[in-house]
Protein backbone atom coordinates (compact mmCIF):
# COMPACT_ATOMS: atom_id res chain seq x y z
CA UNK A 1 0.00 0.00 0.00
CA UNK A 2 1.54 3.31 -1.06
CA UNK A 3 0.77 6.92 -0.38
CA UNK A 4 2.45 10.26 -0.98
CA UNK A 5 2.31 13.88 0.11
CA UNK A 6 0.59 16.45 -2.09
CA UNK A 7 3.74 18.54 -2.15
CA UNK A 8 6.13 15.76 -3.14
CA UNK A 9 7.03 14.66 -6.67
CA UNK A 10 4.98 11.90 -8.25
CA UNK A 11 6.76 9.03 -6.56
CA UNK A 12 5.31 6.64 -4.01
CA UNK A 13 6.59 6.00 -0.52
CA UNK A 14 5.78 2.83 1.39
CA UNK A 15 3.17 3.10 4.10
CA UNK A 16 5.53 1.78 6.75
CA UNK A 17 7.64 4.93 6.44
CA UNK A 18 4.80 6.91 8.01
CA UNK A 19 4.72 4.72 11.12
CA UNK A 20 7.93 6.20 12.50
CA UNK A 21 6.40 9.56 13.37
CA UNK A 22 6.44 10.42 17.07
CA UNK A 23 3.26 10.25 19.07
CA UNK A 24 2.49 13.63 20.67
CA UNK A 25 2.60 13.81 24.43
CA UNK A 26 -1.03 14.92 24.82
CA UNK A 27 -2.36 11.56 23.60
CA UNK A 28 -1.86 8.29 25.42
CA UNK A 29 -1.58 5.76 22.60
CA UNK A 30 -0.73 2.16 23.32
CA UNK A 31 0.43 -0.16 20.61
CA UNK A 32 -2.72 -1.82 19.23
CA UNK A 33 -3.14 -5.56 19.28
CA UNK A 34 -5.80 -7.61 17.58
CA UNK A 35 -8.08 -9.32 20.04
CA UNK A 36 -9.72 -12.69 19.24
CA UNK A 37 -12.97 -10.89 18.54
CA UNK A 38 -11.33 -8.64 15.96
CA UNK A 39 -11.69 -5.41 17.92
CA UNK A 40 -8.99 -2.79 17.61
CA UNK A 41 -7.62 -2.86 21.15
CA UNK A 42 -6.29 -0.99 22.92
CA UNK A 43 -7.75 2.10 21.34
CA UNK A 44 -6.77 5.73 21.62
CA UNK A 45 -7.39 6.89 25.16
CA UNK A 46 -7.06 9.99 27.28
CA UNK A 47 -7.53 12.71 24.67
CA UNK A 48 -6.65 16.01 26.30
CA UNK A 49 -9.39 18.50 25.53
CA UNK A 50 -8.10 21.84 24.37
CA UNK A 51 -9.06 24.98 26.32
CA UNK A 52 -11.24 25.96 23.39
CA UNK A 53 -14.32 23.83 23.70
CA UNK A 54 -15.69 22.57 20.42
CA UNK A 55 -18.99 21.28 21.76
CA UNK A 56 -21.72 23.88 21.48
CA UNK A 57 -23.78 24.12 24.64
CA UNK A 58 -27.22 25.63 25.10
CA UNK A 59 -29.22 26.37 28.20
CA UNK A 60 -28.77 28.42 31.34
CA UNK A 61 -25.29 27.05 32.08
CA UNK A 62 -23.96 27.62 28.55
CA UNK A 63 -21.05 30.03 28.03
CA UNK A 64 -21.94 33.33 26.33
CA UNK A 65 -22.58 33.07 22.60
CA UNK A 66 -19.67 35.38 21.78
CA UNK A 67 -17.28 33.16 23.74
CA UNK A 68 -18.45 29.96 22.03
CA UNK A 69 -18.28 31.61 18.62
CA UNK A 70 -14.76 32.93 19.21
CA UNK A 71 -13.54 29.49 20.28
CA UNK A 72 -15.02 27.81 17.22
CA UNK A 73 -13.65 30.42 14.81
CA UNK A 74 -10.14 30.08 16.23
CA UNK A 75 -10.22 26.32 15.79
CA UNK A 76 -11.84 26.62 12.36
CA UNK A 77 -8.87 28.58 11.07
CA UNK A 78 -6.45 25.90 12.24
CA UNK A 79 -8.40 22.84 11.10
CA UNK A 80 -9.39 23.75 7.56
CA UNK A 81 -8.42 21.34 4.75
CA UNK A 82 -5.46 22.58 2.72
CA UNK A 83 -6.75 24.40 -0.36
CA UNK A 84 -3.70 23.45 -2.44
CA UNK A 85 -4.37 19.77 -1.79
CA UNK A 86 -8.06 20.15 -2.59
CA UNK A 87 -7.18 21.81 -5.91
CA UNK A 88 -4.95 18.88 -6.84
CA UNK A 89 -7.85 16.55 -6.13
CA UNK A 90 -10.23 18.75 -8.10
CA UNK A 91 -7.98 18.82 -11.18
CA UNK A 92 -7.26 15.08 -11.21
CA UNK A 93 -8.35 13.18 -14.31
CA UNK A 94 -10.58 10.15 -13.95
CA UNK A 95 -8.11 7.62 -15.34
CA UNK A 96 -8.35 5.09 -12.52
CA UNK A 97 -4.90 5.99 -11.19
CA UNK A 98 -5.66 9.16 -9.25
CA UNK A 99 -8.21 10.18 -6.66
CA UNK A 100 -11.02 12.31 -8.08
CA UNK A 101 -13.79 14.48 -6.71
CA UNK A 102 -16.40 11.95 -7.79
CA UNK A 103 -14.66 9.18 -5.84
CA UNK A 104 -14.58 11.36 -2.76
CA UNK A 105 -18.30 12.08 -3.01
CA UNK A 106 -19.14 8.39 -3.43
CA UNK A 107 -17.07 7.54 -0.36
CA UNK A 108 -18.87 10.16 1.74
CA UNK A 109 -22.23 8.74 0.64
CA UNK A 110 -21.05 5.31 1.77
CA UNK A 111 -20.15 6.78 5.16
CA UNK A 112 -23.62 8.32 5.35
CA UNK A 113 -25.13 4.89 4.70
CA UNK A 114 -23.01 3.40 7.48
CA UNK A 115 -24.10 6.20 9.81
CA UNK A 116 -27.73 5.41 9.15
CA UNK A 117 -27.23 1.65 9.39
CA UNK A 118 -25.66 1.82 12.85
CA UNK A 119 -27.89 4.69 13.99
CA UNK A 120 -24.98 7.01 14.74
CA UNK A 121 -25.37 10.72 15.36
CA UNK A 122 -24.96 13.61 12.96
CA UNK A 123 -21.83 14.62 14.90
CA UNK A 124 -20.19 11.32 13.99
CA UNK A 125 -20.90 11.72 10.28
CA UNK A 126 -19.80 15.35 10.15
CA UNK A 127 -16.57 14.59 12.00
CA UNK A 128 -15.83 11.62 9.73
CA UNK A 129 -16.22 13.81 6.64
CA UNK A 130 -14.02 16.48 8.21
CA UNK A 131 -11.27 13.96 8.96
CA UNK A 132 -11.47 12.50 5.45
CA UNK A 133 -11.28 15.87 3.70
CA UNK A 134 -8.40 17.05 5.87
CA UNK A 135 -6.46 13.87 5.15
CA UNK A 136 -7.14 13.96 1.40
CA UNK A 137 -5.93 17.56 1.29
CA UNK A 138 -2.60 16.47 2.79
CA UNK A 139 -1.94 13.12 1.12
CA UNK A 140 -2.15 11.63 -2.33
CA UNK A 141 -3.72 8.20 -2.22
CA UNK A 142 -4.55 5.62 -4.83
CA UNK A 143 -8.25 4.98 -5.48
CA UNK A 144 -7.94 1.40 -4.20
CA UNK A 145 -6.97 2.74 -0.75
CA UNK A 146 -9.83 5.22 -0.45
CA UNK A 147 -12.26 2.80 1.18
CA UNK A 148 -9.73 1.96 3.90
CA UNK A 149 -8.98 5.64 4.54
CA UNK A 150 -12.67 6.51 4.62
CA UNK A 151 -13.57 3.70 6.99
CA UNK A 152 -10.70 4.61 9.32
CA UNK A 153 -11.88 8.23 9.45
CA UNK A 154 -15.37 6.95 10.18
CA UNK A 155 -14.12 4.64 12.93
CA UNK A 156 -12.10 7.43 14.56
CA UNK A 157 -15.21 9.64 14.50
CA UNK A 158 -17.32 6.86 16.02
CA UNK A 159 -14.86 6.32 18.88
CA UNK A 160 -14.71 10.06 19.45
CA UNK A 161 -18.43 10.90 19.35
CA UNK A 162 -20.35 7.76 20.30
CA UNK A 163 -20.70 5.99 23.63
CA UNK A 164 -18.32 3.11 24.29
CA UNK A 165 -21.11 0.53 24.28
CA UNK A 166 -22.18 1.59 20.78
CA UNK A 167 -18.75 1.29 19.14
CA UNK A 168 -18.87 -1.68 16.74
CA UNK A 169 -16.14 -4.24 16.23
CA UNK A 170 -13.66 -3.33 13.51
CA UNK A 171 -14.29 -6.69 11.85
CA UNK A 172 -18.04 -6.03 11.76
CA UNK A 173 -17.46 -2.58 10.32
CA UNK A 174 -15.33 -4.03 7.53
CA UNK A 175 -17.86 -6.77 6.83
CA UNK A 176 -20.88 -4.46 6.71
CA UNK A 177 -19.07 -2.00 4.42
CA UNK A 178 -18.18 -4.95 2.15
CA UNK A 179 -14.46 -4.17 2.06
CA UNK A 180 -11.68 -6.70 1.52
CA UNK A 181 -8.91 -5.27 3.68
CA UNK A 182 -8.11 -6.77 7.07
CA UNK A 183 -8.36 -5.47 10.62
CA UNK A 184 -4.56 -5.20 10.62
CA UNK A 185 -4.69 -2.98 7.51
CA UNK A 186 -7.28 -0.81 9.18
CA UNK A 187 -5.19 -0.48 12.34
CA UNK A 188 -2.16 0.66 10.38
CA UNK A 189 -4.18 3.13 8.33
CA UNK A 190 -5.86 4.53 11.43
CA UNK A 191 -2.47 5.38 12.93
CA UNK A 192 -1.33 7.00 9.68
CA UNK A 193 -4.45 9.18 9.51
CA UNK A 194 -4.04 10.31 13.11
CA UNK A 195 -0.36 11.10 12.69
CA UNK A 196 -0.87 13.06 9.49
CA UNK A 197 -3.56 15.11 11.22
CA UNK A 198 -1.23 15.63 14.20
CA UNK A 199 -3.76 13.81 16.38
CA UNK A 200 -6.15 16.76 16.13
CA UNK A 201 -9.31 14.72 15.98
CA UNK A 202 -11.72 17.29 17.36
CA UNK A 203 -12.33 19.95 14.74
CA UNK A 204 -15.18 22.44 14.30
CA UNK A 205 -17.59 21.33 11.62
CA UNK A 206 -20.47 23.08 9.92
CA UNK A 207 -22.74 21.15 12.27
CA UNK A 208 -21.17 22.86 15.30
CA UNK A 209 -21.79 26.28 13.78
CA UNK A 210 -25.28 25.36 12.59
CA UNK A 211 -26.40 24.32 16.06
CA UNK A 212 -24.78 27.33 17.69
CA UNK A 213 -26.37 29.77 15.22
CA UNK A 214 -29.74 28.05 15.46
CA UNK A 215 -29.71 28.20 19.26
CA UNK A 216 -28.68 31.86 19.19
CA UNK A 217 -31.44 32.81 16.75
CA UNK A 218 -34.07 30.89 18.71
CA UNK A 219 -33.27 32.96 21.79
CA UNK A 220 -33.83 36.22 19.90
CA UNK A 221 -37.12 35.60 18.08
CA UNK A 222 -40.71 35.01 19.13
CA UNK A 223 -42.56 31.71 19.31
CA UNK A 224 -43.91 31.92 15.74
CA UNK A 225 -40.46 32.52 14.30
CA UNK A 226 -39.00 29.62 16.25
CA UNK A 227 -41.31 27.21 14.42
CA UNK A 228 -39.83 28.16 11.03
CA UNK A 229 -36.28 26.95 11.62
CA UNK A 230 -36.40 23.22 12.38
CA UNK A 231 -32.98 21.96 13.37
CA UNK A 232 -33.65 18.37 12.21
CA UNK A 233 -34.48 19.58 8.71
CA UNK A 234 -31.41 21.81 8.63
CA UNK A 235 -29.15 18.97 9.75
CA UNK A 236 -30.58 16.69 7.07
CA UNK A 237 -29.83 19.33 4.44
CA UNK A 238 -26.32 19.73 5.79
CA UNK A 239 -25.72 16.02 5.33
CA UNK A 240 -26.53 16.45 1.65
CA UNK A 241 -24.00 19.28 1.44
CA UNK A 242 -21.34 17.08 3.02
CA UNK A 243 -21.78 14.69 0.09
CA UNK A 244 -20.68 17.40 -2.35
CA UNK A 245 -17.00 18.29 -2.77
CA UNK A 246 -17.98 21.90 -3.49
CA UNK A 247 -18.37 22.70 0.20
CA UNK A 248 -15.03 21.29 1.33
CA UNK A 249 -13.31 24.47 0.12
CA UNK A 250 -15.61 26.75 2.14
CA UNK A 251 -15.44 27.67 5.80
CA UNK A 252 -17.87 25.62 7.91
CA UNK A 253 -19.19 28.80 9.52
CA UNK A 254 -20.10 30.23 6.11
CA UNK A 255 -21.83 27.01 5.02
CA UNK A 256 -23.87 26.91 8.23
CA UNK A 257 -24.96 30.54 7.98
CA UNK A 258 -25.81 30.21 4.28
CA UNK A 259 -27.94 27.17 5.06
CA UNK A 260 -29.89 29.16 7.64
CA UNK A 261 -30.22 32.11 5.27
CA UNK A 262 -31.58 29.85 2.52
CA UNK A 263 -34.17 28.36 4.86
CA UNK A 264 -35.32 31.83 5.88
CA UNK A 265 -35.51 33.11 2.30
CA UNK A 266 -37.68 30.18 1.22
CA UNK A 267 -40.39 31.12 3.73
CA UNK A 268 -43.39 33.28 2.84
CA UNK A 269 -43.30 36.96 3.71
CA UNK A 270 -44.40 37.64 7.27
CA UNK A 271 -43.33 39.48 10.38
CA UNK A 272 -41.75 36.28 11.67
CA UNK A 273 -39.55 36.00 8.59
CA UNK A 274 -38.40 39.59 8.98
CA UNK A 275 -37.26 38.86 12.52
CA UNK A 276 -35.29 35.86 11.28
CA UNK A 277 -33.70 37.91 8.51
CA UNK A 278 -32.55 40.47 11.04
CA UNK A 279 -31.05 37.70 13.17
CA UNK A 280 -29.18 36.30 10.16
CA UNK A 281 -27.86 39.76 9.27
CA UNK A 282 -26.63 40.18 12.83
CA UNK A 283 -24.69 36.91 12.55
CA UNK A 284 -23.35 38.02 9.17
CA UNK A 285 -21.80 41.11 10.72
CA UNK A 286 -20.36 39.19 13.67
CA UNK A 287 -18.64 36.77 11.30
CA UNK A 288 -17.41 39.63 9.06
CA UNK A 289 -18.73 37.82 6.00
CA UNK A 290 -19.51 39.78 2.84
CA UNK A 291 -23.09 39.81 1.60
CA UNK A 292 -21.95 38.62 -1.82
CA UNK A 293 -20.18 35.58 -0.36
CA UNK A 294 -23.27 34.62 1.61
CA UNK A 295 -25.51 34.90 -1.46
CA UNK A 296 -23.09 32.87 -3.57
CA UNK A 297 -22.87 30.01 -1.06
CA UNK A 298 -26.62 30.14 -0.51
CA UNK A 299 -27.14 29.56 -4.24
CA UNK A 300 -24.66 26.66 -4.19
CA UNK A 301 -26.59 25.03 -1.36
CA UNK A 302 -29.89 25.57 -3.17
CA UNK A 303 -28.52 23.88 -6.28
CA UNK A 304 -27.16 21.00 -4.22
CA UNK A 305 -30.47 20.41 -2.47
CA UNK A 306 -32.39 20.50 -5.75
CA UNK A 307 -30.12 17.82 -7.18
CA UNK A 308 -30.58 15.64 -4.11
CA UNK A 309 -34.30 16.25 -4.08
CA UNK A 310 -34.51 14.94 -7.64
CA UNK A 311 -32.95 11.64 -6.53
CA UNK A 312 -34.82 11.57 -3.18
CA UNK A 313 -31.49 11.57 -1.34
CA UNK A 314 -31.43 15.05 0.14
CA UNK A 315 -33.44 14.04 3.19
CA UNK A 316 -31.27 11.32 4.74
CA UNK A 317 -33.54 10.99 7.78
CA UNK A 318 -36.81 10.68 5.88
CA UNK A 319 -36.83 6.90 5.99
CA UNK A 320 -34.83 4.13 7.58
CA UNK A 321 -32.14 2.44 5.56
CA UNK A 322 -32.90 -1.15 4.62
CA UNK A 323 -29.64 -3.02 4.28
CA UNK A 324 -29.83 -6.61 3.09
CA UNK A 325 -27.14 -8.83 4.61
CA UNK A 326 -26.49 -12.55 4.47
CA UNK A 327 -27.55 -14.90 7.23
CA UNK A 328 -23.92 -15.70 7.98
CA UNK A 329 -23.11 -12.03 8.49
CA UNK A 330 -26.21 -11.53 10.62
CA UNK A 331 -25.24 -14.41 12.90
CA UNK A 332 -21.77 -12.96 13.42
CA UNK A 333 -22.96 -9.45 14.25
CA UNK A 334 -23.60 -8.22 17.75
CA UNK A 335 -27.22 -8.65 18.77
CA UNK A 336 -27.46 -4.92 19.43
CA UNK A 337 -26.83 -4.16 15.74
CA UNK A 338 -30.15 -5.53 14.62
CA UNK A 339 -33.48 -6.08 16.30
CA UNK A 340 -36.27 -8.44 15.38
CA UNK A 341 -39.62 -6.76 15.78
CA UNK A 342 -42.06 -9.16 17.44
CA UNK A 343 -45.51 -9.25 15.91
CA UNK A 344 -48.40 -8.46 18.26
CA UNK A 345 -50.60 -11.32 19.39
CA UNK A 346 -53.66 -11.76 17.19
CA UNK A 347 -56.77 -11.89 19.40
CA UNK A 348 -59.04 -14.86 18.82
CA UNK A 349 -62.61 -14.05 17.89
CA UNK A 350 -65.54 -15.56 19.74
CA UNK A 351 -66.86 -17.07 16.56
Amino acid sequence: MKMQHESTPSRHQPMKSFLTLATPSHVNYKRPERSPSGRLTPRLVNYTRTPKMLDTVSGAEAPPFALQLKALLEQEFRCQPKLCGLRVLELAHDNGMRMTVKMRDFEVKDLLSLTRFFGFSAETFSLAVSLLDRFLSLMKIQPKHLSCVGLCCFYIAVKTSEEEKNVPLASDLIRISQNRFTVSDMMRMEKIVLEKLYWKVKAPTALHFLRLFHSHIQEKVDADSKKILIIERLEAQLKACHCSFTFTKLKPSLVALALLALEVEEQHESESVEALRDAVKDLLHQLTIKDGDLVCVRELISKCLIEYSATKCWKPNSQRLRWIISGRTARQLKHSYYKIAHLPTIPESAS
